[in-house]
């Protein structure tokens, strides 16, 4: 996480606010990782389908994709403690 990003809320906040960043402009944002934890996706995989999915309606409805999906690449722990980067 950057320096400039932060938690927008913690404590006994609702799950969807505990996860809520915001960035160093102050537009705020859910990291994909977190929020398919939230809703109970057990493997990123699926949940990488359901954003796949997402962004045809968004297209359809006249907005651009790069202005809502962001896709960023962070280092993640395996198994074996090795670390690679995957997208997000």
């Amino acid at each position: 996480m950057n320096k400039n990003e932060g938690l927008a809320v913690a404590g006994n906040a609702p799950p969807f606010e505990r996860i809520r960043r915001t960035g160093a402009s102050g537009a705020e944002y859910w990291p994909s990782r977190e929020f398919s934890q939230v809703l109970g996706n057990t493997d990123y995989r699926n949940f990488e389908q359901v954003i796949r999915k997402a962004k045809t309606p968004c297209f359809n409805s006249g907005q651009r994709i790069e202005d809502h999906f962001v896709d960023i690449t962070e280092m993640v722990l395996h198994s074996a403690n090795s670390g690679r980067e995957e997208a997000m």
